[in-house]
Order: structure tokens, then sequence, then C-alpha cells
């Protein structure tokens, strides 16, 4: 709701706090009074277009400053989240408006783009002739009104989910399909790959193993000679284990001339003797070793093998046998791709038919709803001096499959005919194609009467030139839908009708004087007084007064 709006420096008006309430807020005065200055300040505020003109003579800034309450599920609330603006439920929009042109705007003290501040101000107030590419002339609406017409929210819901996951499964489809492509491209390669390296089989440490027995081969005949003397050495008729055996005999037989106890001294030598015969037994295993028919020549060409694949692969030696592994998985992806492939599309395939499902489910709900509102719609015409006009709500199918979205594959649009004839079949046009001012109004009137009750939340509509062009029972019967809209929003409108004006909740008089405007809250007599004026002009008459009273009492 717009709580209060501060003006100043616009053109004939100096300074000007205006306070509002809910309901129907009627604005009268004479022509030239200054009426238009109000909306082009509320404008100004919104986020419209700044002319240097607005800028009261005299002055080199103006400023207008809206004050609104916000209720706690109105939509505005998500557009401020994005720019990281805080509300408590309170929202200040302010516009300054130099003498050359240039203008900022504010959100709750925060400078802001005037293209934020507009789609803020689109947010709040629908203002006939400001915003003409906002609302209800926008075709971009028209389906979500008509969803808001018929209840479709869990519907809708349905349809977000479904869409959403047929586009991921999509995704997903995509994604392994390149993946597959990158992967046949490369299948050649691995296959030759995998199959050169299943024919050398590499084993992890080989390469360390092979340096090894080459060595030894190549030192075969010093290796059997270094043996060989160890083993006399050690083991011989000579060596060190038949000396020691001697020396231990030697010690036994003169131990009780020795006098002493060498017990300790013959545990040695045994001690040695088992050493020596351990070292014996090692050494002949390594004998036996060299005697293991070694051929040199295919331990080179295994060598050879193995390092000319780790070249080819820019590894190492070791690091085949993993390379190995990774190939043989990857050409086993490559060979179950297809299997793949065709589970992700039967997905897809899946997913969609579930979208689609959901979006016919709309679509026959929509299609349902514009019959109904278009019986209704056309029922209020009449009375509102429409009665030639027909209104009709267009639901067609759109095949082209990227049109299609999470709200359903529906083109929703309003459209009119201005002069039908019973004769001729209706040329039926968007509703930004009525040409009359007045006519605009009262159609719009008629549309939003009709949906108010469906809107998600309260708004604020503002009417100009609504009362072009009628009189007496027209006048009254606008003047009832204007009070049915404001039952639920907060609507405003600037009238020369005293039938319009009579019904309002709220009257102010706009007037000028002195090249000033103001704007005057009228109740009781003074009210009278401004709708025998509006009934009579300026020379108002008893006449005058006792239809404005009867106006009053019936309103």
């Amino acid at each position: 709701m717009l709580q209060a709006l501060h003006i100043k420096n616009v053109v004939l008006i100096e300074q000007l706090s205006l306070e509002f309430t809910n309901g129907l807020s009627a604005l009268t005065g004479e022509t030239g009074a200054g009426k238009s200055i109000l909306l082009d300040s509320l404008g100004l505020a919104l986020g419209a277009r700044g002319d240097a003109g607005l800028v009261r003579r005299g002055s080199n800034q103006a400023s207008v400053t809206a004050e609104f309450d916000i209720s706690p599920d109105h939509p505005v609330y998500d557009v401020l989240k994005e720019q990281d603006i805080l509300c408590d439920g309170t929202l200040i929009l302010r516009r300054v408006l130099n003498d050359d042109g240039r203008s900022k705007a504010y959100v709750n003290d925060e400078t802001v783009s005037i293209g934020f501040l507009k789609t803020i101000g689109e947010l709040l107030v629908d203002i006939h002739g400001q915003f003409e590419t906002y609302g209800l002339l926008n075709p971009s609406t028209h389906r979500i009104v008509l969803d808001q017409f018929s209840g479709n929210s869990p519907f809708l819901s349905d349809s977000s989910v479904a869409f959403r996951k047929w586009r991921d499964a999509e995704i997903l489809l995509a994604e392994a399909e390149e993946q597959a492509a990158r992967a046949m491209e490369n299948e050649s390669y691995i296959r030759d790959c995998v199959e050169e390296l299943r024919e050398v089989s590499p084993v992890e440490g080989e390469e360390l193993s092979l340096v090894e027995k080459k060595k030894q081969i190549q030192h075969v005949d010093a290796l059997r000679e270094c043996y060989a003397l160890v083993g006399e050495a050690l083991g011989g008729e000579q060596g060190a284990d038949i000396l020691i055996g001697q020396a231990w005999k030697n010690l036994e037989r003169h131990a009780d001339k020795i006098g002493s106890d060498i017990s300790g001294l013959i545990e040695d030598l045994n001690g040695a003797s088992e050493n020596i015969q351990q070292a014996c037994r090692k050494l002949d295993q390594l004998a036996s070793a060299l005697n293991i028919d070694l051929n040199l020549e295919e331990i080179e060409d295994r060598l050879y093998a193995l390092r000319a694949l780790a070249r080819k692969h820019h590894c190492a030696v070791d690091d085949l046998p993993c390379l190995f592994e990774e190939l043989s998985v990857k050409l086993e992806m490559v060979d179950g791709q297809e299997d793949v492939l065709r589970q992700l599309r039967l997905k897809v395939e899946e997913s969609k038919e579930k979208y689609r499902l959901c979006a016919i489910k709309l679509h026959e709900r929509r299609k349902s709803a514009a019959q109904q509102i278009d019986k209704v719609i056309n029922s209020e015409l009449k009375p509102l001096k429409l009665d030639k006009s027909v209104f009709e709500t267009s639901v067609e199918l759109c095949h082209s499959e990227t049109a299609w979205g999470a709200y359903g594959f529906d083109d929703v649009r309003f459209l009119v005919a201005t002069n039908a004839s019973s004769d001729t079949a209706p040329v039926l046009e968007s509703l930004n194609k009525i040409a009359s001012g007045g006519e605009m109004a009262r159609f719009m009137l008629a549309l939003k009467v009709v949906l108010a009750d469906s809107a998600p939340y309260s708004g604020v509509f503002v009417f100009d030139e609504i009362d072009t062009g009628i009189g007496g029972a027209t006048a009254s019967a606008v003047g009832g839908r204007l009070a049915k809209l404001a039952e639920k929003h907060q609507v405003m409108v600037v009238t020369h009708s005293p039938q319009v004006a009579s019904v309002a909740g709220h009257h102010w008089m706009v007037s000028k004087s002195g090249g000033r405007t103001t704007i005057t809250p009228l109740k009781g007599q003074s009210r009278q007084e401004e709708i025998a004026r509006m009934l009579s002009g300026a020379e108002i008459s008893s006449e005058a007064r006792a239809a404005a009273a009867r106006l009053l009492d019936t309103g």
C-alpha cells in the first residue's frame, strides 16, 4: 500500500506531503490545476523517465519520495534480496532530478539504478498510461494472470519439476554423447595400445630384476671363480672349518693338562664352526643360481621392448602395468558406451513424456479458464459503454520445443475487438491496439475487477482518463467497479466525473493559485461543494448541491 508521497520542487508544486489509506481515493479539480503533476511525481518515484522540465522554475533540483507498506507475501522481497537491500515491511523509493536532466535513485536509502527503481515500481504500482509495457498490456503477463485466475499453482509446480528433470536428462545425455564422441575418436589408438601392452605383459619391478640378471650373466665366470675360492677357504681340505675342528680336538685332548676351565673357549669354537657351515650353504645357493640357463640376448630384447613402450607412452617402465589397466578400463567404457547412451536416451524420452502430460493438463485447465474469464469480462463491458467490444483469451500450443518452458507450452494472449458486429466475425487484436485512452482505461478496469480476487497479493492501481466521454449510468458503473476493485486493492483515480468521485472513500481536490498547485483533502460540506461544481461548473446552483448530496448518499 502507498502510505505517503512527498513532493518537492516539481513543476508548480513547491513542497507537498500526502498520506494515503486503503480503498478508493479520487483526485478532482479543474482542468489545468495540476492533477497530472501528481501522477508525474509518482511516476518519477517509480522509475519513469525523468525530464528536466519537471524541475520547478527557480530550483536546481526536484525530489519525490514514495513510502510503501509491503505485505509479507509480496514478490518485491525477492527482487530486493537480489540487490542485498533490507526491508522490514516499509519500502521507501526516492528520486532526485536535477535541472540538467540527470537523476539519482534510492531504495531504502541505498543507491540503485533507474532501471532497478523501475523494476521495483512496476511491482508496486500499476499506473495506467505510465508503464504501457507492463501489466496487462504486456502479452508476457497474460499467461501468469490466467494461471492466477484458474488456480494453477500446484499444476505449475508439477510442470516445473517435470521440465527440470527433462532438461537435466538432456544435459546428461549431451555430456555422455560428447564423451562418447571423444572416446570413439581415440578408440582405434586405445585398442592398439591395449593389444600392444597385453602382448608385452609388463610386470611391476621387472626392469630392475632384468638389469640384475644381466649383470650376473656378464660376470658369471668371475663370480664362479670367486665362489670357488671362497668355498675352498671356508670348507676345503685346508679350509677354516677343518682348521677350527683340529683346534677343538687339540684343546680337548690336552684339557686335563691346561688345568683351567676351557668350556667357554670350546663353545666359541663350536659356534664359529656352525657359522662357517651356514656361510658355506649360502655360498652354495649363490653358486647354484649361476647354473640357471640365462640368455643375455633374451634379457636385452625384453629390456628393449619394455623401455621402447615406456618411451612411447612417456612414462617409466614401472608405470606400464598401471597404464595397461587404465587403457583397458577406457576400452571397456567405449565398448559399453552404447548401452549407457541407450539408457540415457530412454530416460530423456520418459522424462519428456512426463513433462508433456503435465503441460497438457495445464493447457486443458487454461482452455477451460479462458472460457470462464471471457464470459465474465464480456459481461462487464456493456455497462462500461464498451458494448461493441469483444474480449477473447487465446490459448495456443507452441509446437516448437524451443518455446517450451517450466510453465508448459502455451502461448496465452488477451485479445479484443472494439467494433464487433453480429454480422461478421470480430477482428481480434492485442489490448494495446485500443486507440481511445478512455476505452483502454475502462477495459483495463473490467479486467482488473474480474482478476482482483485471484491476485496473489494486494496491489496499488492508478487510473486516469477512465471517464473520458462517458456520463450518467456508465459513469456510475465505472465508479461501482472502481469501488469493487478497491475492496482488495488500493485504488486511485483522477476523474472529472461526479458519479465516480462520489463513490470514493477518500477525496482530494487539486487546485492552482498564484502559480502553485495545492492538494486538499475533502470531507462533508467541502466535498459536496466540489461534487456540485463538477455537476454544474463554476456557477454552483442549489439544484447541483442537492444532486451532489444525493450522489454522496447513494455512493
